[in-house]
């Protein structure tokens, strides 16, 4: 009689409530996607891989006590995030266990930066990275134009402000103001004030360095307070989850980043791209999101380490994988060597009006690519990430 070889354990650590839930759905979905396509591929090693799941739901702790639940299950690796704060937790409780963590959504230049460590790889881009993509066009179009800052009040958060602010040439705070907004529970009402401190201002673009629910509440905060008609509204990074939940009529016209959108294999003909969108807007009746491109490739990247590598083991599997190119979604990316960043080409969108966006079997028809840069001129240098590691009194080198 035959047996059944044992499963191939992977560990996802992603928000199934909390401020972030939507954007941890779609990992999800990825992930289960890219499972179930490997499996009917004959698995890894012959041996089918099996999805095991936790809710973070955006909290630190809560990440770490699912990171030790499921190394004890036995799993081989991990991935997961949406929260940067939490993905730097959990990528420092997996280091325990000796275990890869592969990050999702987490968009701090701390998680590759001064947080960075030889276990954790980030598939998406950084905060710098997306100030790049937007600061080249908002100088253009915006550059003499006065800003203002309402930004989460956390690691992603500061990051982003701060690249932003240095990309776009808004360093001075006198005359380009900000107000921060507590995370994660940053209430209702205190949203409402910072965007109100946001109205007061004489600014003529509003950078809302918001994500998940709390974007959503400051984007119809803003509409309600008729922003939109006198200032370009800039949320740094868009997904497609936060255009939906927050609706096409009051996001229509804000700008914005993403490393990957759900029509980007379309418009630059990346083949195996627009077989995955076509493939899950079939099974989830449903455009993929950032998070969910990002979810499934990374389990394919996984999967084809160990086999280069010939090994589960995790430093054999980490060998593999840096300095690594492929093409999977879109055109050619790499994992860096020096820091596990992800190195790809990344997009300023702005989002489309709702007639254009209705037109779409889905309704999900947002994204108008508005600028694109390759990843070599878009991340931070190899000199600029050592001068960061310096300041914050961390080693040159990935340990």
């Amino acid at each position: 009689m035959a047996v059944a070889a044992t499963p191939v354990k992977l560990g996802l650590n992603y928000p199934h409530t909390g401020e972030y839930r939507e954007e941890g759905l779609m990992q999800k979905r990825g992930a289960l996607m890219a499972v179930e396509e490997i499996n009917a591929a004959g698995g890894v090693f012959g041996r089918p891989l099996e999805l095991l799941d936790r809710d973070s739901a955006s909290q630190a702790d809560r990440a770490r006590a699912n990171v030790d639940e499921l190394a004890a299950e036995g799993v081989a690796m991990l991935f997961g995030g949406s929260s940067s704060s939490v993905a730097i937790a959990a990528s420092e409780q997996a280091r325990r266990h000796n275990l890869l963590y592969f990050g999702t959504l987490t968009y701090s230049n701390d998680t590759t930066g001064k947080d960075g460590h030889l276990g954790m790889f980030r598939e998406c881009y950084s905060a710098w990275m997306a100030a790049r993509v937007l600061g080249d066009y908002l100088k253009r179009e915006y550059g003499d134009k006065t800003y203002y800052y309402v930004t989460a009040d956390y690691t992603w958060g500061h990051t982003t402000e701060a690249s932003m602010r240095e990309l776009t040439g808004t360093t001075d705070e006198r005359r380009h103001g900000s107000v921060l907004v507590p995370f994660p529970g940053g209430r209702y009402h205190e949203i409402q004030e910072a965007v109100k401190a946001a109205a007061e201002s004489d600014a003529e673009v509003l950078v809302m360095v918001l994500f998940g629910e709390q974007m959503v509440h400051g984007m119809t905060i803003a509409q309600q307070m008729n922003l939109p008609k006198r200032m370009q509204i800039v949320v740094p990074n868009l997904t497609l989850s936060m255009v939906e939940q927050t609706g096409p009529f009051i996001m229509a016209g804000v700008i914005g980043a993403a490393p990957w959108t759900w029509n980007v294999p379309f418009e630059f003909d990346y083949p195996r791209g627009r077989q995955f969108v076509e493939s899950f807007s079939e099974r989830y009746h449903t455009r993929p999101s950032t998070s969910a491109a990002s979810a499934y490739s990374i389990v394919y990247q996984w999967k084809d380490a160990v086999e280069r590598a010939n090994s589960f083991n995790t430093a054999s599997v980490r060998r593999a994988l840096e300095g690594h190119h492929y093409s999977l979604l879109k055109d050619e990316q790499y994992w860096r060597a020096f820091d596990h960043q992800n190195v790809q080409s990344v997009y300023a969108v702005r989002i489309k009006p709702r007639d254009q966006v209705m037109q779409d079997e889905y309704r999900q028809n947002f994204f108008e690519i508005i600028n694109s840069m390759s990843g070599e001129d878009a991340a931070p240098t190899e000199q600029q990430w050592r001068k960061e590691r310096r300041r914050h009194d961390r080693p040159e080198q990935l340990e």
